[in-house]
């Protein structure tokens, strides 16, 4: 017997204790295993090349034989030895002789009855009807003589060793494709639990959602009973003497895939032990030289241990398995799996993102926009309606009891734990991460939020996090904002599902009586901040003396391949969370990501052919419009805008980048659909998006939370009067109703960017990804830059208190501007004051003064600010390339009641790039969102294939269909606004 064998089968002696439970498993249990079998169909097996380690010797069982097998669209080969093969035949053979002396016990029982002999009532014990310990029954029709397989048929696969080398190899290819033939032409032979373990195949082998079949096989997981006690105390006789079955160590069955390696109890259960989903390995690990690896060898003391260990973030995972080949297989799989193309999750991406530019090779990446509350929450409340399988949800801040529709009277099944419980009720299963605060700061009480989503329903599982002290996290929080729906579409921005955040194009200032915002959905932080949430529908502000806060902010939704990329950023937070908070709680159980199945290489086709899920079928209602489409192809949704596109651009942009107006005749503009399939074209932008002149690693550094900005220096001042004025001629004829909040579904170029560190997402390193796409977008802009962003503290160079660079970017791209004579403006949308409790000069308002004060020395006071360094470089043309807005708004509390003001609360976090390039996201322009080990963020960078014609500085230009149809949308609510009160003054 060779040595690999000796040791396999000594290793199977010393872990008999894992057996046992699966001898105790009823015999209801193994049945339902059988309902479902792993292989549903003929796969087929083809010898790819035989081989023997010495050439003079003839010992039949050393001949290794390579084994490409094909089921469906997977593809894989394995490595067997013939005693191997010899092996699965007697096992075969053996469980042959059990089935059939099952079958001839039950006719002797049913014939003892039938004569009146034995206890017709007489209760089946599962013990009776079990078969030896990894049995698998095969289906009852036919004899057991049809699942026999001749011996005749496995001494075949020795006689070849007799003769000259090359006789020998071919008779042995020809004998073992023929012993191969015998049990791949039997399905019930097939889907036994030996001839599956043979096949190195799993229940997860051939689930698509989760990539190609790879590598798999038993192995052993050193402290695995950290994640589930089950069994430790169980050993073999031998171990009061060797400790050979030490209970730190687990049988498990591993799969491997693109994106991550699983343990599972074995191949016919689907139920994680653990996982670990590869991640971006350190810098240190990575250099020019030596490629980044996640799995390493181990030295052990005992010489017959082989082992090997797999590392990724703060995970280290021991392993051991029967030989050193094997030792050096697994090494090489598993490497190569963190590094296959495109995704190569072990190393960083464009701007250091652990995801992929995805849309390069047309992989379904498709984007829409969505502008303010109404229009977003409409869209996520339709996905969970038609929800099938499962949803993620996490936030900074969720309230069950949010409207998702308004008015609230006539949608009342819209509220958002009456949505979750219908799913639920379903059979969806629904993942909600809260973000755990610190009471003592904040008053959004996700206690309460849990404990609420808990008694819906079985299915809905929460999880808060972190724990503060245990963590050491006292200042960080989790602001990402993701909803997921069924891996097929998800919504990322600024949007809370929280009160507060619903708001239409109006941006009304009042409800009196509440028709549109109920209770404490009646929000205005400026003024007070609720005590309690609980009671939703109380009041606490007083309707007829307060307004409420208008939200203005941007969402966007994105399918294919970027949104299993946010899935996936999704997963590792919550089982992160699940090893943190729930290490040993079944009912909180650990998730897979699922892997973009493109398959070229292990199908032998030249054309990738990409595997689509099943697609899912929404049912309309036609009294409403849908603002967002599930599966049914994209379709442009009519744009109510200017549709000359030249002239808009005309008197609107060129104006803006020529930084004075001109005079033209006032002509009417007509409304229509702006974005018709025969106008626009699909061409590629990605030339200069390379990963090169990005910004330097950054240091970190405590600050405050939130900064804003209410003042300008006069030149300013002057300047944004001026320019709105221009944009008020070429708006003023668009109406309120024609302001879409909701953009055309589009394909385009999306990459998920993120900020993610260890205490955030267990990540090995802090990724900046959102940082540093912030600057080198700037960088490389050629006209324009617009941002919204709910703070804008940023620093130049040198500044040893701020260190995130935005503001440094956007100095050199206007100091390059002007020394290259060439027009360049960026544009800024800020809140006018922070959304805060408190007046400026308040006793109790020191946080509203502190966040204004880093705003102001971003903007115009101090050294380090960029106006300041602006005019010292050139003078009065400082208001030609950059200027400072904020928003306000007014109206009646009520019929007949006073006028009141309030601002416009710029809550979005966008920045758009020559109309061409739009980042929307989570994350705030300061260090708190932008270096990575603080809070943690989510966004994408959206690049344009689908162009329209338009015109900058004058100039022929290819607007891109999302991002400049976001822009026009934007500019003709706020623009609107300024129009609306010009007319009030007239």
């Amino acid at each position: 017997m060779s040595t690999e064998q000796l040791l396999l089968t000594g290793s199977d002696r010393c872990h008999n204790t894992f057996h046992s439970s699966e001898q105790s498993m009823s015999f209801r249990q193994r049945s339902e295993m059988t309902t479902s079998p792993i292989f549903e169909e003929l796969p087929k097996a083809t010898i790819v090349s035989v081989s023997r380690p010495d050439a003079s010797d003839i010992t039949p069982l050393l001949l290794s034989y390579t084994i490409e097998v094909q089921y469906r669209q997977f593809k894989w080969c394995l490595q067997k030895k013939a005693s191997q093969v010899i092996y699965l035949h007697l096992a075969l053979k053996k469980r042959a002789l059990i089935e059939e002396f099952q079958e001839k016990q039950e006719q002797v029982k049913e014939w003892l009855q039938n004569i009146g002999v034995g206890d017709h009532t007489a209760p089946m014990h599962a013990h009776d009807n079990e078969s030896d310990d990894d049995a698998v029954h095969f289906n009852k029709e036919g004899s057991s003589k049809h699942r026999y397989v001749p011996s005749r048929a496995a001494l075949s696969v020795i006689k070849p060793a007799l003769g000259r080398q090359q006789t020998v190899q071919d008779k042995a290819k020809v004998s073992m494709q023929g012993y191969l033939n015998h049990f791949l032409s039997n399905l019930d032979i097939v889907n036994s639990r030996e001839v599956c373990k043979f096949l190195e195949v799993s229940k997860l082998s051939f689930v698509e959602d989760y990539g190609p079949k790879l590598k798999e096989d038993y192995l052993l997981v050193k402290n695995l009973h950290k994640v589930l006690k089950k069994d430790v105390d169980l050993q073999c006789f031998s171990c009061r003497w060797c400790n050979c079955c030490n209970s730190n160590w687990r049988k498990t069955w591993a799969v491997l895939k693109p994106g991550f390696l699983a343990f599972l109890e074995d191949p016919f259960d689907t139920k994680l032990l653990d996982i670990i989903i590869f991640d971006i390995l350190p810098a240190s690990s990575i250099t020019s030289d030596e490629k980044a690896h996640l799995a390493d060898v181990i030295k052990e003391r005992n010489p017959l241990h082989c082992a090997f260990k797999v590392s990724c973030g703060n995970q280290t995972v021991r392993l051991r398995t029967s030989s050193g080949n094997k030792v050096r297989d697994w090494i090489c799989a598993i490497n190569d799996s963190a590094q296959r193309p495109p995704e190569g999750w072990s190393h960083p991406h464009r701007f250091g993102s652990f995801a992929p530019p995805r849309g390069l090779t047309g992989d379904r990446s498709e984007a829409q926009w969505f502008i303010d509350g109404q229009a977003a929450f409409e869209a996520i409340a339709s996905s969970i309606e038609n929800a099938k399988s499962e949803i993620f949800i996490t936030g900074w801040w969720l309230c069950p009891e949010l409207y998702m529709r308004r008015p609230f009277h006539d949608h009342s099944s819209s509220r958002l734990d009456a949505l979750l419980e219908a799913r639920a009720r379903e059979g969806v299963q629904i993942y909600i991460l809260l973000y755990k605060e610190v009471a003592l700061a904040l008053k959004i009480n996700s206690s309460y939020t849990k404990r609420r989503l808990l008694s819906i329903h079985e299915n809905v599982k929460v999880l808060r996090y972190p724990d503060h002290f245990a963590a050491r996290i006292y200042y960080w929080s989790h602001h990402e904002k993701i909803v997921i729906v069924d891996y097929q579409i998800c919504f990322i921005g600024g949007l809370d599902l929280c009160f507060g955040r619903y708001d239409t194009a109006e941006h009304k200032v009042g409800d009196f009586p509440p028709l549109v915002w109920p209770g404490k959905d009646y929000y205005n932080p400026r003024e007070s901040e609720p005590n309690s949430w609980e009671d939703m529908m109380k009041d606490e502000l007083d309707r007829g003396m307060y307004p409420r806060m208008p939200w203005h902010d941007v969402q966007c939704a994105l399918w294919g391949p970027p949104c299993r990329d946010v899935a996936r950023h999704f997963v590792q937070r919550w089982n992160y969370a699940k090893r943190s908070k729930a290490p040993n709680q079944e009912a909180i159980p650990l998730l897979m990501p699922h892997h973009h199945m493109v398959i070229p290489y292990y199908m032998g086709r030249s054309q990738a052919i990409e595997i689509s899920t099943d697609k899912v079928e929404t049912q309309q209602n036609l009294n409403r419009q849908d603002l967002v489409s599930w599966e049914s192809p994209s379709q442009d949704i009519p744009l109510l805008l200017p549709q000359d596109c030249h002239r808009v651009d005309a008197l609107v942009v060129d104006d803006l980048f020529n930084g004075h107006r001109k005079d033209h005749p006032k002509q009417p503009i007509v409304s229509g659909n702006l974005f018709s399939c025969q106008n626009s074209e699909v061409e590629p932008i990605m030339q200069g998006m390379r990963m090169k002149g990005l910004a330097d690693d950054t240091k970190h550094t405590n600050l405050l939370s939130v900064e804003t900005f209410n003042q300008m220096t006069d030149s300013c001042m002057q300047n944004s009067i001026k320019w709105w004025e221009t944009q008020e001629r070429g708006y003023q004829e668009v109406l309120v109703n024609e302001t879409l909040q909701a953009g055309p579904r589009t394909s385009c170029y999306c990459q998920v960017i993120r900020s993610a560190s260890q205490w955030s997402a267990g990540t090995g390193q802090a990724e900046e990804s959102i940082h540093r796409a912030y600057c080198s977008l700037i960088e490389k802009a050629e006209h324009f830059i617009y941002i919204e962003n709910q703070f804008f503290i940023s620093g130049l160079e040198g500044d040893a208190t701020i260190h995130n660079h935005v503001l440094e970017a956007l100095y050199k791209r206007i100091l390059r501007a002007h020394k290259e004579q060439k027009c360049f403006r960026v544009i800024v949308v800020i809140p006018l004051l922070p959304g805060f409790q408190g007046g400026l000069d308040d006793g109790g308002a020191a946080t509203v003064r502190a966040t204004m004060h880093w705003q102001y020395r971003t903007i115009c006071r101090g050294e380090n600010l960029i106006l300041h360094n602006l005019n010292a470089a050139l003078g009065r043309r400082t208001q030609e390339y950059i200027s400072f807005y904020g928003l306000r708004t007014y109206g009646r509390l009520y019929d007949g009641g006073p006028i009141v003001t309030s601002q416009v609360y710029v809550h979005s976090k966008l920045m758009i790039v020559d109309d061409q390039i739009a980042l929307i996201g989570s994350a705030n322009i300061n260090d708190r969102s932008l270096l990575g080990s603080r809070d943690s963020e989510i966004g994408v960078l959206i690049e344009d294939k689908e162009f329209v014609d338009s015109t900058l500085n004058g100039q022929p230009w290819r607007a891109g269909k999302f991002t400049y149809s976001l822009r026009l949308s934007l500019w003709s609510e706020l623009l609107r606004k300024k129009t609306g009160l010009e007319q009030g003054r007239s």
